[in-house]
């Protein structure tokens, strides 16, 4: 993938109705998007993917909706307040902003491929003997890249962990790291940047009371858990998933939706007993890139990585990253949060958070495994593997949206041959009968070829055509998006035809334990 498959999908995003820029006729909002009427439809049913497979097939994990503004109280508990920075540095000749971590990353992430391109040609050389694994303990060229990796990896850890900020420029000046936009290698100091966004609450200034807007929704969760284990007669291992809206002041809020300073989260709690937390850290592990997985994408697109820095409150963390036209890119954060939090709110609270376990007769604060992920990300995912350029048989060429059909926003497109002779009119008929089963759309305008391509563009996995024949006979053509191939069918048949192949049951039958 590359910059420009990045730019394609921006475009084809805004030219067909999935993202716009926020008030756009004022010259747009930097970092804020807004999704249009196919966008809203496909970040809806990536949504209701996440619930029916996090909740709806977990006799264990409910769901709440918690406030967007908090008492303030919170955020100082979380450690939000006095330790959610990110390390921002500016370039001097460039004037831009970046974040001192992340410019790290990327030169990492460049030694990775120079060890990837080692491997590959080293494959091409050896064919079926060739051994990857002895190939990356042994070469010595291999070798002394991870080596690389190891020692840079080591610096920034400590520098992220101890705050070591002068540290943290000398290591950027050491690797040579220039400023992306203008090569220039003339940096200020690094200094930290508080995320949070305040504003006040209050009928009048002088009464109001400083409070932030959330940048995260896992502390709704934590305190509702006594709200939620009582009144849901939750036993511990149990969940409390969360899909709702956060709010960051990013450093660097560029590539489209993948980083925005307002973005939706998918968040799960998962509240176990102390000692548990390690195994169902593994366990979570497993279900969620299995999760992912079950979209039929290229395996090769994800990948886990280990966290280098963990943040103040875990104890195991790592991502699952995606292959984004940027390259591999946090997908979803799973974390062993121990009771980090549960403890902060029950001083700062003065309340007891804690769970009475029958089979061993005491009380204890729980330990918590999370599971986070990026509602904006998954949309840019899923937008960008659909994503294809093809060129056909015939030499023509097509954009199509090979989005998996149950997240695809129009399910089934209706169409009459031509605007008359009645075929409008039985066309509108067979989109009665099944628009409360599917989202579907009616089109009449332009040639059917046209129609094809647009709804191709827009990854309508089914394409119905009522034409003359069908008046007589009640058959209509059916087409598939993926193989193009066209069939004659019975109208009778659509429902049949389209419900299996964007079921929700066959899709979650796959994640089922």
């Amino acid at each position: 993938m590359s910059d420009d498959k990045l730019k394609n999908v921006i475009s084809h995003a805004k030219e067909y109705g999935f993202v716009f820029q926020s008030s756009e006729i004022y010259d747009g909002l930097s970092a804020v998007y807004d999704y249009g009427q196919l966008g809203a439809l496909l970040k809806n049913n990536i949504k209701e993917y996440w619930w029916k497979a996090m909740v709806q097939n977990h006799e264990n994990i409910v769901g709440i909706d918690s406030a967007i503004f908090m008492h303030p109280t919170i955020w100082k508990a979380s450690g939000h307040v006095d330790a959610f920075n990110d390390p921002l540095i500016d370039n001097k000749d460039s004037k831009k902003r970046y974040r001192a971590d992340v410019l790290v990353e990327d030169y990492l992430e460049k030694i990775r491929q120079k060890i990837q391109k080692e491997l590959t040609k080293a494959a091409t050389r050896f064919g079926e003997t060739f051994d990857a694994e002895m190939y990356l303990k042994t070469n010595g060229r291999v070798v002394g890249y991870q080596n690389q990796i190891t020692e840079i990896e080591d610096k920034l850890r400590d520098y992220l962990e101890n705050s070591k900020l002068k540290e943290f420029k000398e290591l950027i000046e050491e690797l040579g790291i220039a400023c992306p936009i203008s090569g220039s290698k003339n940096w200020t100091d690094v200094r930290q940047f508080n995320l949070m966004f305040s504003t006040e609450m209050g009928s009048v200034a002088e009464d109001s009371s400083k409070i932030y807007l959330r940048p995260e929704t896992a502390q709704g969760i934590f305190v509702n858990f006594l709200n939620v284990m009582k009144s849901g007669r939750m036993k511990i291992p149990f969940g409390i998933a969360q899909i709702g809206k956060a709010f960051r002041n990013e450093i660097v809020a560029r590539q489209f939706i993948f980083r925005m300073r307002e973005f939706e989260q998918m968040e799960m709690q998962f509240f176990v007993k102390p000692g548990d937390e390690l195994t169902w850290y593994e366990n979570w592990k497993e279900k969620r890139i299995k999760w992912h997985k079950n979209l039929g994408f290229d395996e090769g697109a994800y990948r886990f990585h280990d966290h280098i820095k963990l943040a103040h409150y875990a104890n195991a963390a790592c991502d699952i990253e995606f292959d984004f036209p940027m390259g591999f890119k946090e997908l979803e954060g799973i974390h062993s949060r121990t009771d980090f939090d549960l403890k902060a709110h029950e001083k700062f609270s003065g309340k007891k958070l804690q769970y009475f376990d029958p089979e061993d007769n005491k009380n204890y604060v729980p330990y918590v495994v999370e599971t986070s992920i990026g509602l904006d990300r998954m949309f840019l995912a899923v937008l960008s593997q659909s994503f294809k350029e093809e060129k056909l048989e015939d030499g023509s060429e097509r954009v199509v949206l090979n989005i998996p059909n149950f997240l695809a926003p129009i399910k089934l497109a209706v169409f009459p041959l031509v605007k008359k002779d009645g075929l409008p009119e039985k066309a509108r008929e067979i989109l009665k009968q099944l628009k409360f089963k599917f989202q579907c759309q009616y089109d009449e305008k332009d040639s059917i070829g046209k129609r094809y391509r647009r709804h191709d563009a827009i990854g309508t996995p089914f394409c119905i055509t009522v034409d003359h024949q069908t008046l007589e006979d009640n058959m209509v053509t059916i087409r598939n998006r993926d193989t193009m191939q066209q069939e004659r069918i019975s109208i009778g048949d659509i429902e049949k035809i389209v419900s299996e192949s964007v079921s929700w049951e066959t899709v979650l039958a796959n994640l089922d334990d």
